[in-house]
C-alpha cells in the first residue's frame, strides 16, 4: 500500500511543479511582451520633437517610464521636472538625466532608450499615388520615397522632379530625372534623403 501511494504522489508532485515552471515562463514571457520594445536608432540620430522616450532609473519604478518630446523640445520627468531633449543624442540626455536626478536619489543609475522615432521624416507632395510623409529611420533615395508613395501618377512630369531641403536656414534645389534613374542614367541624382526634405513631383 505504501508504494502505491508513493506512486501516486510522485506524479502530483512533478505536475506541480512543471505547471509552477510553465506559469512562471508564461508569467516571463507577458512581462517581456509588455514591454516597448526599443527603436533602431540611425547612427547620426538626434532626439526630436514627437519622439517617443523610455527614461529608466535603476531601483526607481515609481519614476521611471516612457515621455514624449514636446514640440518645445523638452521633456517633463517625475521629480527630476523639466529638461531639454531635441538636439542631444540619446546618451548625452541620459548623463545630464542623471547629474540632475543626483539632487534627488542617491547615486542614480539612469537609462534613456529609443522607443519610436517621429521626428526624422521626409515629404513626398505633388503627383504621386500616396502623398504624405515617411519615417526616416534607415538610408532613404529619392526614388525609393517615390516607391514608398506608391509611385508615379499618370500625369505626373518625371523629368522634373525636385527635392527640397534646408540647411543652415538655408534652401538648396536638387532635380530627379524619374526617366534617368529609371533607366541606369544620371544615379547621382538618387541622392540620399536628410530628415525634412520634400520630393516635389510636378
Amino acid at each position: 500500500m505504501r508504494l502505491v501511494k508513493f506512486s501516486v504522489v510522485i506524479p502530483v508532485l512533478l505536475t506541480s511543479v512543471f505547471a509552477g515552471a510553465a506559469m512562471s515562463q508564461a508569467q516571463t514571457a507577458a512581462t517581456q511582451a509588455a514591454a516597448p520594445a526599443a527603436a533602431d536608432v540611425p547612427v547620426d540620430f538626434v532626439i526630436g520633437a514627437g519622439d517617443v522616450l523610455g527614461v529608466l532609473f535603476w531601483r526607481e519604478a515609481e519614476v521611471s517610464g516612457d515621455v514624449t518630446v514636446r514640440p518645445d523640445g523638452r521633456i517633463s520627468l517625475p521629480v527630476v521636472g523639466v529638461m531639454q531633449a531635441a538636439g542631444l543624442r540619446p546618451e548625452a540626455l541620459q548623463e545630464q538625466i542623471q547629474v540632475a536626478a543626483g539632487k534627488f536619489f542617491t547615486a542614480p543609475s539612469v537609462t534613456v532608450v529609443v522607443r519610436t522615432i517621429n521626428s526624422r521624416k521626409v515629404f513626398v507632395t505633388g503627383r504621386v499615388t500616396t502623398p504624405g510623409s515617411h519615417p526616416l529611420v534607415a538610408p532613404l533615395t529619392v526614388m525609393q520615397a517615390i516607391s514608398l508613395s506608391g509611385g508615379l501618377t499618370e500625369y505626373a512630369d518625371a523629368k522634373n522632379i525636385t527635392v527640397l531641403r534646408t540647411e543652415n536656414g538655408q534652401s538648396r534645389l536638387f532635380k530627379f530625372n524619374y526617366k534617368d534613374v529609371a533607366r541606369g542614367k544620371a544615379l547621382e541624382q538618387n541622392i540620399q534623403l536628410l530628415p525634412g526634405d520634400t520630393v516635389v513631383v510636378p
